[in-house]
């Protein structure tokens, strides 16, 4: 008798699938913009520099970020990511961040806020699939001004 067995009966489920909560679009001070964002989200909503900045950005610490509205949700966030197309990397990159990366700890608690973290792929899987993740993306690395959270190195 010979055992046949298909690959795909097989295949590794995915370690993150975005429910559109928007659990993450949620808090004051999380989004932290680069220049290529800025760059992006300018020529999405047909604005010069002056005119986003004034409307949509602040700079904290040296760092521009996105404003929040009175209720503490990203400015961009109605009923889902409103700039999805041109969100910033940060955003493209949730919940592939360094910290939830390199601890596992932190992935636990991720899986807290996120419903879209499959926690049945194990660490190690969240891991791999998130640096081909991250990679397929080519976000820019963290600098000075940009999110630290993006910096895959240990």
């Amino acid at each position: 008798m010979t055992n046949q067995t298909s690959s795909a009966s097989f295949s590794t489920p995915e370690a993150f699938i975005c429910l559109r909560c928007g659990n993450c679009c949620h808090g004051e001070g999380g989004i932290v913009l680069n220049d290529s964002d800025v760059h992006r989200l300018c020529n999405h909503l047909d604005l010069d520099l002056a005119s986003f900045a004034a409307v949509y950005m602040e700079s904290v610490n040296g760092k521009n970020r996105l404003r929040t509205n009175e209720q503490g949700w990203c400015i961009f966030f109605e009923q889902g990511c409103a700039v999805h197309p041109a969100k910033p990397a940060v955003c493209q990159a949730w919940p592939f961040f360094r910290g939830n990366m390199v601890d596992a700890n932190s992935w636990l608690m991720a899986q807290d806020a996120c419903p879209g973290i499959n926690n049945e792929t194990g660490h190690q899987e969240f891991v791999a699939q998130g640096n081909s993740y991250l990679q397929d993306l080519d976000l820019e690395p963290s600098t000075a001004t940009s999110p630290n959270a993006l910096n895959r190195s240990t």
